[in-house]
């Protein structure tokens, strides 16, 4: 199985809000999606810094980005849109935008056809969602790092 190195990116704007995107998977029929930060796979070559960017650009609009820390990281096995299996990779960084309305100008097609939904979250509004969040600890780490409060080292949120 081919691994993908994958950044995730903790999207905070100025009022703590953090952008969260709704998709599903075409070859699971009963699925209602669930909610995760924007990002995805680094090209070859890519670090995970200029990945972190390139995904922000194309999935939500956003070219001023400031970078912050490497907070998570997770191995798990995944399905690409085009079916592919895979093991990803996946490093949490945070990162700020000076705040708006996102946009899909940048999105492929297969996103357009997968991403429902794509919006600003307060902690109060997520934790009374009902829907599924990925990464599975979500709810309970995000308090910490919309805090400032980061991990000494990066945290492994691996579920074992």
């Amino acid at each position: 199985m081919r691994e993908r190195i994958t950044v995730r990116v903790l999207l905070f704007d100025p009022d703590g809000q953090i952008l969260l995107m709704k998709g599903r998977m075409t070859y699971r029929s009963t699925d209602l999606g669930a909610w995760f930060t924007v990002g995805g796979g680094a090209d070859p070559g890519e670090t995970l810094e200029d990945c972190a960017r390139r995904e922000v650009k194309e999935e939500s609009g956003f070219t001023e980005v400031t970078l912050g820390p490497v907070v998570w990281c997770r191995t798990a096995p995944g399905i690409l849109a085009d079916g592919e299996r895979v093991l990803l990779k996946e490093t949490y960084m945070v990162a700020w935008v000076p705040g708006g309305d996102p946009v899909r100008d940048h999105w492929e097609a297969h996103e357009h056809d997968l991403v429902d939904d794509l919006r600003w979250w307060t902690l109060e509004d997520l934790e009374a969602c009902e829907e599924q969040i990925f990464p599975e600890r979500f709810l309970e780490l995000l308090p910490d790092v919309a805090a400032g409060r980061y991990p000494e080292t990066v945290l492994d949120i691996t579920l074992r």
